[in-house]
């Protein structure tokens, strides 16, 4: 077990998590990973929110990690996430730094944390192909058709996901004398922001609102420009689908903005789902009030790990 404590700072999208784990960071001599599964990617930078700007403060710039990975369009999975993570913390805890992960992708959160070694199962595109030919529906049968070792744990909240649950089933199926090694457990306390159903909505409008009329449209034709292709941009989701179906002409500016919009409602809850499923599974998160002014959360958290 590494002993070496880690902070983490994770919430809904716009919750202000960033300039928290920027704050938090300045207190109390820390870099920043983050646990985004977008932000790795180069050139969408305004649809996945990494706000770069926040990283500099008062002349002081906080080190930042796994951002800008890789290019847009190229892969990246969670297995490869781990093996990245693992490097940053180690490289972090060298230099006598605190890490502190800050995201809102709770699936990459828990992966890290609690070791898992069923992301190091390969991708069957075949097999991808045959099961996205499947309805939700359809999918959701074959999974509990195929229960295996990594059922209880499989996180199936949306249909990439759903996917990727029924391929490592059947892979493990298949394999019954494979030996999966875990990755390293960390000691780590987590703190998450808690922000009013209403208070979300609202933040996640007014934010849609100013980046749409602020770069994030011509941020997804310069990526198509790139050559990176439509149906790249779509399964990203959210800003890329959507924005991407607007400049194809699939979507007129007013439909494409409103779907996008109850998207990442829909979004933000499902996150807030998966960390409520964290903590039923071992992971205890100590809520805070996200109401309440970055200094004084920051202030909060200082206090509450020095006890």
């Amino acid at each position: 077990m590494n002993t070496s404590p880690l902070l983490v700072i994770l919430g809904p999208t716009a919750s202000g998590k960033t300039r928290l784990a920027v704050q938090v960071a300045r207190q109390l001599g820390g870099e920043i990973i983050s646990a985004d599964s977008r932000q790795v990617y180069r050139g969408m930078d305004i649809g996945t929110g990494k706000d770069l700007d926040e990283y500099t403060t008062d002349n002081q710039t906080i080190s930042y990690h796994l951002i800008d990975v890789v290019d847009a369009g190229d892969d990246y999975n969670l297995y490869r996430y781990q093996q990245d993570f693992h490097r940053a913390v180690a490289d972090i805890q060298s230099r006598g730094r605190l890490p502190i992960v800050c995201g809102g992708t709770g699936l990459y959160i828990e992966a890290v944390l609690k070791g898992h070694a069923y992301t190091a199962i390969p991708v069957n595109e075949p097999l991808r192909a045959e099961l996205g030919t499947l309805t939700d529906e359809q999918l959701a049968h074959r999974f509990r058709q195929t229960p295996s070792a990594y059922s209880p744990v499989a996180d199936t909240s949306t249909r990439k996901r759903l996917i990727r649950a029924v391929e490592i089933s059947l892979y493990l199926n298949a394999h019954p004398d494979v030996q999966l090694g875990a990755g390293p457990a960390y000691e780590a306390r987590l703190f998450g922001i808690d922000v009013p159903v209403e208070l979300r909505r609202q933040r996640i409008s007014t934010r849609l609102r100013h980046r749409l009329q602020h770069g994030m449209i011509d941020e997804v034709k310069q990526l198509l420009a790139q050559g990176v292709p439509a149906e790249k941009l779509v399964f990203y989701g959210l800003e890329y689908k959507f924005i991407t179906q607007y400049l194809s002409g699939e979507l007129d500016y007013e439909t494409m903005a409103t779907r996008l919009e109850t998207a990442i409602y829909q979004f933000a809850k499902r996150q807030m789902t998966f960390f409520r499923k964290m903590e039923r599974d071992g992971l205890p998160i100590q809520w805070l009030d996200g109401t309440q002014p970055t200094d004084a959360l920051s202030h909060q958290i200082a206090t509450l790990i020095s006890r």
